[in-house]
């Protein structure tokens, strides 16, 4: 599993250490704070380890800088023209880091510079999928072959979020706490899904509906269904989903928050974004005390102007907490209105 994440300059970071959970981080902040460069980049260390691309490669292909060129990562400064991203983990009880130094000038991943345990790392593989924002199960025929064949602006998350949903089913039954999530998901989606000719449908007792029908919410539970399935998501692998309640209906975060913190009991070490209250009320009013949870809030620091970071435990301590601060704001807002109308 991932220990911490170290950047100086590097992309939006100009220096930054986070110490993962084991169990789930969530991480909240305006807008430009670089929550998704910390999934991606997270997630290209994990990944490498079961792809056997180079880590320089893999993070180019994530991140896909204009014109390919692995040095526009480097964060622009008066002082410095290199930066670099670390990530560390616990392989056989003990810490391994892998570590992608380049220059702004640096224009080919075979340029960049890989340093710490990188065998070590490599040969030591993990699980790991990457949920992206835009969904791509409904876009899954024939999208393998193009991006093989042909330079499409796309980055390489959205290819390998397919690849993985493709993957053929574990041999032998499903344990009961797969089988528990998956009939919990195929209650809420009143389904299961199925695969025919790379195009993906919702099987349910009125048929089937291809995922191009079906609405963006039930594709991301259907894809979670899958990846479950398929054995992707099991003890020891890692889940980055960026923003999970985007086109989901609130009413079904319940139940994504409930597999969520039931994967993290069975191992599964999980990364995810969020702009939404609802997700984080949820995780506080469900988790339990043994859950492991920690919250990191992004903010450019006032003095600096450069992005900073506090972690907490505590729901109640996540601070700065812009989605609590906007909440609030509509309230009182709310309260305000109100009070003025009984005037009249």
């Amino acid at each position: 599993m991932l220990d911490k994440i170290k950047f100086e300059r590097f992309t939006a970071f100009e220096k930054l250490e986070i110490s993962f959970s084991q169990g789930i981080n969530i991480f909240v902040g305006k807008n430009g704070t670089g929550k998704t460069h910390i999934l991606k980049a997270a997630y290209a260390a994990c990944d490498i380890t079961k792809s056997k691309e180079g880590f320089a490669e893999k993070i180019n292909n994530v991140f896909y800088p204009s014109g390919k060129q692995i040095g526009r990562l480097v964060k622009r400064s008066s002082t410095s023209n290199k930066g670099y991203v670390e990530l560390t983990r616990t392989s056989d009880n003990k810490p391994i880091s892998i570590r992608l130094s380049m220059s702004n000038h640096t224009t080919k991943p075979d340029k960049a510079t890989v340093s710490g345990a990188t065998k070590l790392w490599v040969d030591s593989p993990m699980e790991t999928a990457y949920i992206p924002v835009k969904d791509m199960m409904a876009n899954a025929p024939g999208f393998r072959s193009l991006y093989e064949e042909r330079e499409i602006h796309f980055e390489e998350i959205y290819v390998d979020i397919i690849r993985k949903s493709f993957l053929p089913l574990l041999k032998g039954p499903a344990d009961k706490q797969r089988k528990k999530l998956l009939e919990r998901l195929q209650k809420a989606m009143d389904g299961k899904v199925i695969a025919k000719n790379e195009e993906f449908f919702l099987r349910n007792k009125q048929g089937e509906l291809e995922f191009t029908l079906l609405a963006e919410g039930f594709r991301k539970l259907g894809l979670l269904w899958v990846l479950i399935q398929n054995g992707t998501l099991l003890n020891g692998s890692a889940l980055f989903w960026d923003e999970p309640e985007t086109n989901l209906n609130p009413q079904l975060m319940q139940s994504v928050v409930a597999i969520l913190l039931e994967l993290q009991r069975m191992g599964v070490q999980i990364f995810l974004t969020t702009h939404d209250y609802v997700i984080l009320k949820e995780f506080d009013l469900q988790s339990q005390s043994n859950d492991n949870i920690k919250y990191h809030s992004l903010f450019r620091n006032e003095e600096s102007a450069e992005i900073d970071m506090a972690s907490t435990s505590d729901f109640s301590n996540i601070s700065p907490n812009a989605i609590d601060e906007t909440f609030g704001n509509l309230i009182n807002r709310e309260i305000e209105k109100s009070m003025g109308g009984l005037g009249k």
